[in-house]
């Protein structure tokens, strides 16, 4: 029976139904890690996560990601404290974290950007050392690896985005990784509203829960995922191949991976280009070709940040040479290799 059809059998539209449960589990057995919860987005599960491990002060995070990863920490009342990060990862540069922490400083967020893995023995060591807490955002990392094995086992807790424009989505959704059993009941109370039953409420949670329908379509998705993984490699290599030779880019090298998900394809625009990068990006557009700067501007350019002392330009130079050159070409299974071709043909007679 087809899972839409199911889900008007049971009856049951939300509040972990069977298809919640199915994926919850087929997800935990796929990725090989037994405390996974499922979230309407990442953003709830970030600050979910805050929650959990009873955060409250300054939290060292990245400027070089998508927004929701400091807005979380703000909506937890919690205070961003920006470093800058590594030039060959683009993670937050463990070197940094450690100058950067206070009396005040409960935690650290790093994220694993583009699927690159974080420095994570350096970051543990630091948290060890001073008794921090460590939540990874790792929306770019679903089904990425090292040497050990999921990504997502690291830290006390990572949180992965299911939206739209990831390898695995559900429409909206996310999914939180507990380190055990206890901190996964507590995650699963807190965005429930708090609720341990009917009448019991032990938490000021929120409403993180994953509809039916956005667990079938995971559970969909994940039938073709392996599929879908590796057209996106075919485009992944033809790229770097049509790309090595063009004058003033380059193209971002993968980090601490040993399974890769492709998610993106990044690539800098040398400084001294015969087009910025912005001109590029407009070329491209003219062209009907939509890349992305990935991420311009810095999050520490955003108004409701510029009051932090650590969001001065001056502090974050890499994330700033960075992000004044990055474009994510587009990078998606049905991408054809005629169309990879052109994009890179358009790029090539800009720059020549």
């Amino acid at each position: 029976m087809p899972l839409l059809e199911q889900i008007w059998e049971t009856g049951v539209l939300s509040n972990n139904g069977p298809m919640h449960e199915r994926l919850e589990h087929d997800l935990g057995e796929f990725l090989k890690l037994p405390h996974v919860s499922l979230f309407c987005n990442a953003t709830t599960a970030l600050i979910t996560a805050q929650q959990a491990l009873g955060l409250h002060g300054e939290i060292i995070t990245t400027p070089y990601s998508f927004a929701a990863t400091s807005h979380a920490i703000l909506w937890m009342q919690n205070t961003p404290v920006f470093v800058d990060i590594n030039a060959e990862s683009m993670c937050i540069d463990p070197m940094q974290i450690e100058e950067a922490i206070t009396d005040q400083t409960v935690a650290i967020m790093p994220l694993h950007c583009y699927g690159n893995t974080c420095d994570t023995s350096a970051i543990e060591a630091i948290a060890s050392k001073y008794d921090l807490k460590i939540i990874y955002d790792a929306c770019h990392s679903f089904g990425v690896e090292d040497d050990g094995g999921s990504v997502l086992r690291h830290g006390d807790i990572s949180v992965v985005s299911f939206h739209a424009t990831k390898v695995f989505n559900t429409f909206e959704g996310g999914l939180l990784v507990s380190p055990d059993e206890a901190t996964k009941q507590k995650v699963d109370r807190l965005k429930n509203f708090g609720f341990v039953d009917e009448i019991t409420v032990t938490d000021s949670g929120l409403n993180g829960k994953m509809s039916e329908f956005n667990a079938a379509v995971g559970l969909v998705q994940m039938r073709h995922l392996s599929m879908a993984v590796s057209k996106r490699q075919v485009c992944d290599a033809l790229y770097r191949d049509l790309l090595r030779k063009v004058p003033d880019i380059v193209c971002v090298e993968p980090v601490q991976q040993s399974v890769r998900n492709y998610s993106y394809f990044p690539v800098l625009v040398s400084a001294s280009s015969r087009l910025s990068r912005d001109e590029l990006y407009a070329l491209l557009r003219s062209e009907g070709v939509y890349g992305r700067r990935y991420f311009y501007p810095l999050i520490s350019d955003f108004p409701m940040y510029k009051d932090c002392p650590s969001a001065d330009p001056k502090n974050l130079p890499v994330a700033r040479s960075i992000s004044s050159r990055v474009i994510c070409l587009p990078l998606y299974p049905d991408l054809s290799a005629a169309e990879v071709e052109r994009i890179c043909s358009i790029i090539s007679a800009g720059l020549s």
